[in-house]
This record gives C-alpha cells, sequence and structure tokens, in this order.
C-alpha cells in the first residue's frame, strides 16, 4: 500500500501581518492626500450652491469653502488655497467679477466663472478679470467637470511659465554680478600692478617685495588693496607728474 503523501501546512500569518497587508502603502495614501483637489464655491444662492457641492464632491473634489458673496470668497480662498474656485458673476456685497479679479491679481487659483446664459457681456469681463474659464446655468457635470480640469491645467501652465521667467531673471542677474566682480577684480589688478611698479621705480622696492609691502600693508591696516594701491599711484604718480613738468 502505497505511502499517503503528506504536505506541509501553509504559514500562519498572525493578526499583526494581517492588518499590516490590509493596509494601504503609506506612499500611496501620501500621494492621494497631495492630489486632492480642493474647491472653494461661492453661489449666493443656497439651492443653488448645494447642488453645486454635491455634483463636485460626487466627482472626487473636495468643498473647502462655501461662500454667499463676493467678499468671502476671497476670504476663503486666501485661507485655504484651494486646487480652483467656481464663482457665481452676481453676489451681494462685492460680484464675482471684482472677487475673481482680487484672486487672480494675488495669482491664489484659478477661477471658473458661473454664468446665466444671457451674461454674455459679464462672461467677457470676467475673461478680462482672469477666470480662466466659464460655465453657463443650469450646471451639468459634462460642462463644469472639463471646466474645472482647464482651469486648473492653465493656471499650472501659466505658473511654471512664471517660475521660468524667475529662474531665467535669477541667472541673468547672477551672471551679471559675476560680471561686475571680474571686472572690479581685473581694475583692481591693474591699479595694484601700476602701484607696484612706482614702488620698485620711486621706493627701490624689488618686484616681489612690493608686492608683499602692499599685500602685508592691506591686511594690516585693512585697507582694501584697490585703496591702498591708489593711494600710492596718487602719490607717486604726482611725484613724476611734476618732474616730467620741470623737464
Amino acid at each position: 500500500m502505497a505511502a499517503e503523501k503528506t504536505t506541509e501546512p501553509d504559514e500562519v500569518l498572525t493578526d499583526e501581518e494581517l492588518q499590516a497587508a490590509a493596509a494601504p502603502e503609506p506612499d500611496s495614501a501620501n500621494n492621494d492626500e497631495a492630489h486632492k483637489r480642493t474647491v472653494v464655491v461661492a453661489e449666493d444662492e443656497s439651492v443653488n450652491r448645494m447642488d453645486l457641492v454635491a455634483m463636485l464632491e460626487d466627482n472626487g473634489y473636495e468643498v473647502v469653502g462655501e461662500a454667499a458673496n463676493g467678499e468671502e470668497a476671497v476670504e476663503l480662498t486666501r485661507k485655504f488655497r484651494p486646487s480652483v474656485v467656481c464663482m457665481d458673476v452676481k453676489m451681494p456685497r462685492m460680484d464675482g467679477i471684482e472677487a475673481a479679479g482680487i484672486i487672480c491679481d494675488e495669482n491664489i487659483a484659478p477661477v471658473v466663472m458661473l454664468t446665466a446664459f444671457s451674461q454674455s457681456d459679464l462672461v467677457k469681463k470676467a475673461t478680462g478679470a482672469g477666470a480662466m474659464a466659464y460655465v453657463t446655468k443650469p450646471y451639468e457635470e459634462s460642462k463644469l467637470l472639463p471646466a474645472l480640469e482647464v482651469a486648473m491645467g492653465r493656471f499650472a501652465e501659466i505658473n511654471d511659465l512664471l517660475d521660468n521667467v524667475e529662474r531665467s531673471e535669477s541667472k541673468l542677474q547672477e551672471t551679471e554680478e559675476q560680471l561686475k566682480k571680474a571686472e572690479e577684480t581685473l581694475e583692481e589688478r591693474k591699479l595694484v600692478d601700476r602701484a607696484k611698479g612706482l614702488l620698485m621705480d620711486k621706493a627701490d622696492f624689488s618686484e616681489q617685495g612690493a608686492f608683499r609691502w602692499i599685500q602685508k600693508t592691506s591686511m594690516d591696516q585693512r585697507i582694501p588693496k584697490k585703496r591702498l594701491a591708489m593711494a600710492i599711484i596718487a602719490k607717486y604718480g604726482e611725484q613724476k607728474s611734476e618732474a616730467e613738468d620741470e623737464r
């Protein structure tokens, strides 16, 4: 009779190991949080605002602030710095166009304007104020969500461009400073060489001795070599000029 085949039991995991295996990777969780898209909604009609908030949250957005007028919209945008702002055009205390202008001037977040079909003139004013996109009422996912993505994409492109310009300006300024420093160094070297020649001619210094004297005097007296060289040139250069005049 053949012997029965035996198998080793599978490895048994502890409760702690099972929990660790089921938990999401830390990096993945952090990445999800980092890519969370946040919104400030500014709409003075509460029913419309509630519908808009629900639509956004159903599509993965986090509504961090709700405003009933333009002033609140600006304050909430400054406070939360959201990924995007949904702004109604007509609101009390401060209209959406003025609020959008402030937000865009401060470059806090992209703004998507919410307008009625009959407000084409206001749409032009809104885009002139800096709004990245607009959506006409009634709100529909097929119109709203693409507009939000367009606004955020344009905002990112503009800021990338500004960053590139800033880096270019910084590099240009650094290059100019380096050139200026090189010019000053060259000018100092010429003055020191001239002063060294005068010391050799008028005070019987050797070339090495003249240079050492200038260097040591500059250090001991805490006088920049350029100023010391200019003083030597002023003193011995005048003597040379007087001697030439007597001839």
